[in-house]
């Protein structure tokens, strides 16, 4: 399945346990086999390394043609699909997840290469798409419905049927994951799905594909289409799709509801986050201090549920401040595949730009910059035309500002303030967005009692941004609709049909 990488990529990335991936191929995936795009105009696009900014591969994007194409090829497999037993999809689903499993190491240093993220990171994320996988293989089998007694010897009974073709569209923070994410839910209920990668990140989605292809699933179970908000588009109005399932940011999920609501078709919307951390006096400290830490800088700061309003109550704030500054430098930036980095390069040039705009402006608007917040240039030859910055902690925030009211999504942590619960409950909900919330405490009842008024979809007590698969993920307000991951996921990509069974004679009226 895996050929050898483009000669120019760095040799660290050469590794990968099946042979290699051959970049060149392309990246359209459906009915089995990778396509090239149909049209004769058709530009390719060109895909960075954002640890090197070198041009790591090129993929050519989707129209209609290859959208139909795609979504037909879906549709066959649905047929199939759809009728064999759950325990017949979970042996398939359970091949795919030992398949990841073995090719971990590869699937990972090609997130990597793509991403930007740490390798210790990636290996994670991998290791949550096998995972996920498995979970819904598991719940495969046991998808039924109820039955009812009515009077005469009457029954009903319920029955969960799949949707039909349902669509994926991913960002680019975690690629390979999310494509897991929304396709193994799916599939167990017995939909296929034509899943759309971000264009930034467009490599390992067709990995998987392959991967499930290789593990006996039927041709077009699992597609991907390359493209940017056209190919969108035209998956979110296609005739055929029954379901559409998006991650990414609100402007671009409220587009994607409008157009799903043209065919009545339901959507799952995982969105932004401007997610509080509130951290309250009797906190562990140091516990306190690693939780901030991963609410801020995992992923490069990239992480939708980032919690980076930190809230820390006023009598712990100076020892706070002290010790998550010390650590936040202690972060080693670099290249993203060697084990002992922490923090690897942003995704892309104007991303990092647009990351170190907010911390400009932040300067302006009064807040004072504890550590970092600038541009970094490692010392490797290699890695000079990266996207890299220094992980940055703001101090003197009030909730006016703008790093405080904006999603930056970048390595930016906003530490501000509070005397009392019921002022920091007030300040913590005072947003738009309502994806994530934590809270450290030693107090029990206080730890339920503010997480019961958090109006947030995913709350931590005493850690934060841990996402096991068991459990249900997403948001409150316009952080999102639906949920991911847990068995509530499959009343997501499942309708519910109602069956009446008389066994008597009708009592009629007329």
């Amino acid at each position: 399945m895996f050929r050898r990488l483009a000669p120019s990529l760095r040799p660290a990335a050469r590794c990968l346990s099946s042979g290699s991936v051959d970049v060149t191929a392309p990246l359209n995936f459906w009915a089995g086999k990778r396509w090239k795009a149909s049209r004769d105009e058709c530009v390719k696009e060109s895909v960075y390394e954002p640890a090197t900014g070198r041009v790591f591969c090129r993929f050519e994007p989707c129209g209609a043609a290859e959208v139909d194409q795609a979504v037909e090829a879906a549709k066959s497999a649905f047929g199939h699909w759809s009728k064999m037993s759950g325990m017949e999809r979970a042996k398939v689903m359970m091949e795919a997840a030992r398949l990841v499993e073995s090719r971990r190491e590869a699937i990972a240093e090609l997130e990597v290469v793509n991403n930007g993220k740490s390798i210790t990171e990636a290996r994670l994320d991998v290791d949550s798409a096998r995972l996920c996988i498995e979970y819904y293989a598991g719940l495969a089998g046991t998808l039924a419905g109820q039955h009812v007694q009515l009077s005469g010897g009457s029954f009903a009974y319920t029955r969960r049927e799949p949707l039909g073709v349902c669509v994926g569209i991913g960002a680019w923070n975690y690629p390979f994951q999310i494509a897991a994410w929304k396709s193994a839910p799916a599939l167990a209920c017995g939909n296929s799905m034509v899943f759309k990668p971000s264009p930034v990140t467009p490599v390992t989605a067709a990995v998987l594909a392959e991967l499930y292809a290789e593990a006996g699933a039927p041709e077009g179970l699992l597609n991907v289409v390359q493209g940017g908000p056209d190919t969108g588009s035209l998956l979110c109005r296609h005739p055929d799709v029954a379901k559409v399932s998006f991650t990414g940011s609100v402007p671009t999920g409220k587009k994607i509801m409008a157009m799903a609501s043209e065919g009545v078709k339901p959507v799952t919307l995982e969105l932004g986050g401007k997610s509080p951390l509130l951290i309250f006096e009797d906190s562990d400290v140091e516990n306190a201090v690693k939780g901030a830490l991963m609410a801020n800088f995992l992923s490069q700061g990239q992480v939708c549920s980032n919690g980076t309003r930190v809230f820390v109550h006023k009598d712990i704030l100076p020892r706070f401040v002290e010790e998550v500054v010390k650590r936040t430098l202690a972060i080693k930036i670099g290249d993203p595949l060697l084990e002992t980095t922490r923090m690897g390069a942003l995704v892309s040039r104007p991303h990092l730009e647009k990351v170190l705009s907010f911390v400009d402006q932040a300067k302006k608007e009064g807040a004072t910059v504890l550590c970092g917040g600038d541009a970094f240039v490692p010392s490797d030859p290699k890695l000079r035309g990266g996207y890299y910055m220094t992980p940055c902690v703001l101090g003197d925030c009030t909730d006016e500002m703008t790093c405080v009211k904006e999603e930056i999504f970048g390595p930016v942590m906003s530490v501000l303030s509070f005397e009392s619960e019921e002022e920091a409950l007030r300040r913590a909900n005072d947003s738009a967005l309502g994806l994530a919330a934590g809270v450290f405490t030693r107090d029990v009842r206080r730890a339920h009692r503010v997480v019961e008024r958090l109006k947030a979809g995913s709350c931590f007590i005493n850690n934060y941004n841990i996402t096991p698969v068991e459990v249900p993920f997403g948001g409150f307000k316009m952080s999102g609709i639906g949920r991911e991951n847990g068995r509530v996921a499959i009343e997501f990509y499942s309708q519910m049909k109602t069956v009446f069974v008389e066994m008597g004679d009708v009592d009629s009226l007329f």
